[in-house]
């Protein structure tokens, strides 16, 4: 049980990291960045499911080598990055779609990404604190009079596919 719990937190936290790089990587590399960069132009997430499917098709590989490792080492690693991209997926679209819903955040990093086109701030999607660990973490008064304006809805009332 322990490897499991283990496995999924390092899961969980080298998933965020690898988000947040290449995310960054995204914004300075021509090649990767092109289709990026036409998701700046439109700023609309794909939906919570086409997000889902092309995090877990990136890191497929990367998700089953720790089965070489041990079954629980596996399973864990395997459910901790499963879970993160479930959450990245839904974080990265509600910011799209309703960002005031954002609870665990102060501040929905990327949705100000998008907002003031910060090109070089607020890389996170799902979390903040690789861009506070880096330096990269820009806070702004985001909670304008657009944002207040916007008809209330739930946290499942976005784009899932």
């Amino acid at each position: 049980m322990i490897a499991f719990a283990t496995s999924f937190i390092a899961a969980f936290l080298f998933a965020s990291l690898v988000e947040y790089w290449l995310h960054r990587l995204m914004h300075v590399s021509e090649r990767l960045g092109e289709r990026h960069r036409d998701h700046h132009r439109r700023n609309e997430g794909q939906g919570v499911l086409w997000e889902f499917r092309d995090y877990v098709r990136g890191s497929a590989i990367a998700m089953l080598l720790p089965f070489l490792i041990s079954l629980p080492v596996g399973a864990g690693w395997c459910s901790g990055a499963l879970f993160f991209a479930a959450f990245s997926a839904y974080a990265h679209q509600l910011q799209h779609d309703n960002p005031t819903k954002c609870f665990w955040m102060a501040m929905p990093v990327h949705y100000v990404h998008h907002k003031y086109g910060m090109w070089h701030h607020n890389f996170g999607l799902a979390v903040d604190w690789w861009d506070r660990a880096f330096g990269t973490y820009k806070s702004v008064d985001w909670l304008t009079d657009e944002e207040l304006g916007q008809p209330q809805r739930t946290h499942w009332q976005l784009r899932w596919w």
